[in-house]
């Protein structure tokens, strides 16, 4: 498999990994190989002594355009399909226990399943045209994810926002209800999120580690699975 095909790359520099969804393509849509490999990545960065940061983001200038409908609607339907509803699971608990600070780069759109992968950051670096949208009462479905990381994150009134009135909300609105840590120019996403990262990583490590383990003490499930499951079985 080249780097071209490989559906997640990652780079390390500096104490960052910079995780990648890579099907530009597909404005990084989320298929079974594609949520394999993102949490292999995840856990590969969460086990390496030499990261600090996750910076998650995608290629080609978008974050993610959500699951790619047009593989999970081939007929016939692709051999993972049976299995995606655990491989998903597995990315959203390695997010939850993560111990290392993750960013996300929200460059242009995260919509659905791209917007869960946002809201599971700590700080999320938005353009300010760019827009997160939790779509998914539009078509009658439930965003488990979605909602688990809204429930986890944020005040019933800002998960009641995102998820019931379900339109598209840009960088400044994501600012003001607190689900963006920084808005900057849309062409500037990438750079200041490399930027916050490395200054994150560049800080003692045992201190970053202490904070973070301070706010993980304060969740209501004590890993991703237990917290994740209630969500998928409501």
């Amino acid at each position: 498999m080249t780097d071209d095909d490989d559906p997640v790359s990652s780079t390390r520099e500096g104490g960052v990994a910079e995780i990648v969804l890579n099907r530009p393509d597909r404005r990084n849509a989320v298929t079974g190989p594609l949520a394999q490999r993102l949490h292999q990545e995840i856990v590969a960065a969460t086990n390496d002594d030499e990261v600090a940061v996750l910076l998650i983001r995608g290629a080609g200038g978008a974050f993610c355009s959500g699951l790619d409908l047009g593989e999970f609607r081939a007929d016939p339907p692709p051999d993972w399909m049976p299995h995606f509803g655990g491989l998903w699971l597995d990315v959203h608990a390695a997010l939850y226990d993560c111990p290392k600070p993750i960013v996300a780069a929200l460059e242009r759109f995260a919509i659905n399943a791209g917007s869960a992968l946002a809201l599971a950051a700590d700080l999320v670096v938005a353009g300010e045209q760019a827009f997160l949208h939790v779509g998914e009462i539009q078509m009658g479905m439930a965003a488990p994810m979605n909602m688990a990381w809204l429930r986890l994150r944020h005040p019933e009134s800002v998960a009641a926002r995102l998820a019931i009135v379900g339109r598209r909300y840009t960088g400044r609105e994501l600012e003001r209800m607190g689900v963006a840590a920084e808005v900057v120019d849309d062409d500037a996403v990438l750079d200041r999120a490399r930027e916050l990262s490395a200054t994150i990583a560049g800080y003692p490590p045992q201190g970053v580690r202490a904070i973070k383990r301070t706010i993980l003490g304060g969740r209501p499930a004590a890993s991703g699975r237990d917290w994740f499951a209630q969500f998928r079985a409501g």
